[in-house]
């Protein structure tokens, strides 16, 4: 008889990667099934993430809620993965002793020996290790298809973890380790194995994923694949037709990479590219190491081989010593670049950062009123974006029925705009070519102009190529 398990996952894509490994490696070693509530689970998880402000406190809040559960069976079990584990480690079982197992991002490989070591113990279990690229190993497959992702047709594959940039606002390097980065091979070995599945896009996942650096095994000697090869290589994997990369860092965007999207057919014409502000002064107190006239360069070679390139980005509001000035440099470079979408928050202390030993004197509710001015002026840009795709005929990859009308279609542009649409569900997994009627800030809607689209027509439909 299975077993039950709960997961809840916190934060970026690389989290929501690791949970879907987490999923399919306790049901090869644990007979686990996943389920939608905690309720009657055998084992809970919480894959966490320290990047927002009182990320800890949630986590402890989410561990009071499910220890009713405990006390009704002491037989379940309950962990805590991902990087507030990284950060918080026994601490986390001194404030919850009702806590079974605490891992980090590069152990939740070490699951099963967790859960059996507890077992027999009776004590909890903490791993917060950096065995480097160690669990990639010991992972199974990818299964596109098994149980609750059956149908899907896009897939994260995880190419690197770990970040070296040191950021003074930034716990990624603490709590996920130094850059490392899978060998080519067994990236190539597991998109083609998600093609086999029936997968049709592929979004490369790293902290810093133009920083890839992967080994190439040759019988004469060891070298190395950066993002660029990598993505030629998987541009002639059969049966993908579709490739997006995030997130990367200004630092390592190379004219390689620049070149890769006019070269690399199948990659789309959507970058996100982490700014955090338009001031040289606080990206300078940021250790961010590039300037705005770099990260302009950056944008507009670009451009130069795909005019039509939609930029998204981060921004980090109310940086200690962030002046009126720096502020309206932020807005400036929004309103410059174009922007269409954006990841943008008020700075928080993170605990042992650099920054975290900054005066912060900039009153909250200024911080507030900033923000509120960058998530205004990016949803403008993001409607004006849409509407200017009003009467284009935009190739959709169908992902299937929307959640709030399973009579309509639903599937993302190159631009990772959601598109929403009448068809016959037996399109999912195909593309079509849908003319965009409507648009609001950040949805579309529309209608298909035509058949199936074949995915060898590919080159003709992506006007970047």
């Amino acid at each position: 008889m299975s077993k039950k398990l709960y997961i809840k996952t916190f934060g970026c894509q690389m989290n929501e990667y690791d949970s879907t490994k987490i999923v399919d490696l306790l049901r090869a070693t644990q007979s686990m099934d996943q389920i939608d509530s905690p309720d009657g689970a055998d084992m809970i998880l919480f894959n966490t993430c320290s990047i927002r402000e009182k990320a800890q406190e949630k986590v402890f809040h989410d561990l009071g809620r499910v220890r009713a559960l405990k006390k009704m069976n002491p037989d379940l079990l309950i962990g805590v993965g991902g990087c507030v584990a990284s950060q918080e480690g026994e601490n986390i079982i001194q404030r919850a002793p009702y806590v079974d197992i605490v891992f980090g991002p590069q152990t939740l490989h070490r699951l099963p020996q967790l859960i059996e070591a507890r077992k027999i113990s009776g004590k909890p279990q903490v791993d917060i290790s950096f065995p480097e690229i160690e669990k990639f190993d010991y992972l199974p497959e990818s299964l596109a298809y098994s149980d609750r992702r059956k149908g899907n047709v896009s897939a994260f594959v995880s190419i690197m973890e770990g970040c070296s940039k040191y950021c003074s606002f930034c716990v990624v390097p603490y709590t996920r380790g130094e850059e490392v980065s899978r060998p080519l091979r067994e990236v190539l070995m597991e998109v083609v194995s998600l093609a086999d599945q029936g997968i049709k896009e592929i979004t490369l996942l790293g902290q810093n994923v133009n920083a890839y650096s992967g080994a190439i095994e040759s019988e004469e000697e060891e070298s190395m694949a950066d993002l660029a090869l990598l993505l030629a290589y998987i541009n002639e994997v059969p049966g993908i037709e579709r490739i997006r990369y995030t997130t990367s860092h200004p630092r390592e965007f190379t004219q390689r990479l620049v070149d890769a999207h006019k070269k690399v057919n199948k990659l789309v014409n959507h970058v996100h590219l982490p700014v955090q502000s338009g001031s040289d002064r606080v990206l300078a107190a940021m250790k961010r190491g590039y300037t705005i006239l770099e990260y302009k360069s950056i944008i507009r070679n670009l451009r130069s081989v795909c005019p039509d390139m939609s930029f998204t980005s981060d921004f980090i509001i109310g940086f200690p010593g962030e002046t009126e000035a720096d502020f309206n440099a932020t807005m400036k470079l929004i309103e410059e670049i174009g922007f269409d979408d954006s990841f943008s928050f008020i700075y928080s202390q993170r605990p042992g950062t650099p920054a975290a030993d900054l005066p912060d004197d900039i009153p909250h509710k200024i911080k507030q009123e900033r923000l509120l001015k960058v998530q205004e002026k990016i949803k403008y840009q993001a409607s004006i974006a849409c509407k200017n795709m009003v009467g284009t005929i935009q190739r959709i990859l169908v992902e299937g029925s929307s959640r709030k009308n399973p009579k309509e279609l639903c599937g993302r542009t190159d631009n990772n705009r959601m598109v929403y649409f009448s068809g016959d569900l037996n399109k999912t997994g195909h593309f079509v070519d849908v003319k965009i009627t409507t648009a609001s800030s950040k949805l579309l809607r529309g209608e298909i102009v035509q058949s199936i689209v074949e995915p060898s027509s590919f080159i003709e439909h992506n006007f970047c190529h």
